[in-house]
């Protein structure tokens, strides 16, 4: 019985880090920012923008209409389609602008967008999920990123891994984990953070 459970141990063990090699082969064939861009025949971007796909697992870089470099990304853990309240860990869907960047965030960096924007409130009021005054908070605010004082909440961005970067990164099958957030690698938010600034734009799509 026990030796059985070593075996069956040992095997778990094994499989994982096997899962983990392979991954870190894949991630090795990844071209970086520089070469992606040599590639496309581009010295500088401009007119920088994301497109990203939650049933792709995909972060999309364009410079303009030219798109410059796909990212592996990860996204909340809820099942929702629709995101409607602060605790159901559900990745929003819309048309976003980078509002702040933060590097110095628990999961290494984040870029947060303006989620819930006044698009959001409106579908969200129209719905019953927020009350008028939760509307008029965010429909209201001066700020870029909008106040997490509603039943919508705020602070979804795209971040790091952060700690645990090597493990999560390397696992070569999507595993969403994040609060609602898009999660790339520590190496690739630092790509992002290079060429995007606040009020980038940011689609993100089914």
């Amino acid at each position: 019985m026990l030796r059985n459970l070593v075996y069956f141990s040992i095997s778990i063990i094994l499989f994982f880090c096997g899962m983990v090699a392979y991954g870190i082969v894949l991630n090795l064939r990844e071209d970086t920012l520089e070469e992606s861009m040599r590639q496309k025949g581009l010295t500088s971007l401009s007119n920088v923008q994301l497109v990203i796909s939650r049933n792709n697992y995909e972060l999309n870089l364009y410079s303009d209409s030219v798109l410059v470099k796909t990212y592996k990304a990860i996204f909340g853990q809820g099942t929702g389609r629709i995101k409607t309240s602060k605790f159901d860990n559900v990745t929003p869907r819309g048309n976003y602008q980078i509002c702040s960047i933060d590097t110095n965030n628990y999961y290494y960096k984040k870029m947060f967008i303006n989620y819930p924007n006044k698009k959001d409130a409106s579908e969200a009021l129209k719905n019953n999920i927020i009350t008028k005054d939760e509307y008029e908070i965010i429909s209201s605010s001066k700020s870029k990123c909008p106040s997490h004082e509603t039943r919508l909440g705020a602070e979804i961005g795209i971040h790091g891994i952060g700690e645990y970067n090597f493990i999560f990164k390397n696992l070569p099958f999507a595993f969403n984990w994040t609060n609602g957030s898009i999660a790339v690698s520590n190496e690739n938010i630092d790509e992002l953070i290079s060429v995007v600034k606040v009020d980038t734009k940011v689609e993100i799509r089914d």
